[in-house]
């Protein structure tokens, strides 16, 4: 018996042939050349190469920073995505457009920009600094640009999910007497948590990859405020093209069992649902 379904429309095997090229050529094949690269260099030097102490201060500093930005812009893009979607005021279209201002924003410009605003005698940072915060050129400044960088993919995958509560259900609760706090926490969360975690997903592997902005306002002092993708340029510079391919696959595979336990995660709670 025939598993396979004849789709309404034609040429499914020739668009996932070409579907599977691109992806193979695009991303598949690089991912491929990191991982050989890195491996060519045998297990001992290999690791030998990702568990030195400044690799290892490199790591804590990269996830624990992005995670952290991607918990804070999960929490920020997921107001902003309701108010986008549930309210109607002025300017609306203009907040909307400013949302995706980090997406077309050069990186670098964004570090020179926090850089300059946060410095001790910035605009931002001179009020910080008599409290004794300095959030340039420390660990401060890198989760505020990973925030900025984070918060349109939190946005952008939060808002269309929103837009598909039913408003239907909020005159219903209310009608049993619930309130509007309840009403969020116990009608409309669990089903913006699947977008919640997806948001949180690609704002935490954003920054774990993230280099332009963050040159310019972490200082990128080894053990204090320097991040992997800051080490790997370094390991490059010296030539050691193996050790800095090493510290990427790191990164590579932290990423991909992130993405694969969160895809994990939202079919669970799709077929629990």
């Amino acid at each position: 018996m025939n598993t396979f379904h004849r789709s309404v429309l034609p040429g499914f095997w020739s668009t996932l042939l070409y579907s599977w090229l691109w992806l193979t050529v695009l991303v598949l094949l690089p991912f491929l050349a990191v991982t050989l690269k890195a491996t060519s260099l045998g297990w001992e030097r290999f690791w030998a190469a990702v568990l030195t102490p400044r690799a290892l201060a490199a790591y804590k500093l990269t996830f624990g920073a992005a995670a952290v930005a991607a918990a804070v812009a999960s929490f920020a893009g997921g107001f902003i995505a309701w108010v986008l979607v549930r309210y109607r005021f002025p300017l609306q279209r203009l907040f909307d457009a400013i949302v995706d201002l980090p997406l077309a924003l050069p990186t670098a410009v964004a570090g020179l920009v926090y850089a300059s605003l946060y410095a001790p005698h910035g605009w931002l940072g001179r009020f910080l600094e008599p409290w004794g915060i300095t959030a340039a050129y420390s660990r401060l400044g890198i989760v505020l640009v990973l925030v900025f960088l984070g918060l349109p993919l939190v946005v952008r995958t939060i808002q269309p999910v929103v837009g598909q509560l039913e408003r239907e259900l909020d005159e219903a609760a209310a009608c049993l007497g619930a309130s509007h706090q309840q009403v969020f926490w116990r009608v409309h969360l669990p089903q913006l948590v699947p977008a919640l975690m997806t948001g949180f997903t690609l704002a935490f592997s954003r920054g774990i990859g993230e280099y332009g902005s963050i040159i310019f306002v972490s200082g990128n002092k080894p053990f204090e405020t320097e991040i992997a993708p800051v080490l790997i340029v370094a390991r490059l510079e010296e030539f050691a093209y193996g050790e800095a391919a090493a510290i990427a696959t790191v990164l590579l595979a932290a990423s991909l069992l992130l993405l694969l336990a969160i895809h994990n995660l939202q079919q669970r709670s799709s077929h629990a649902a």
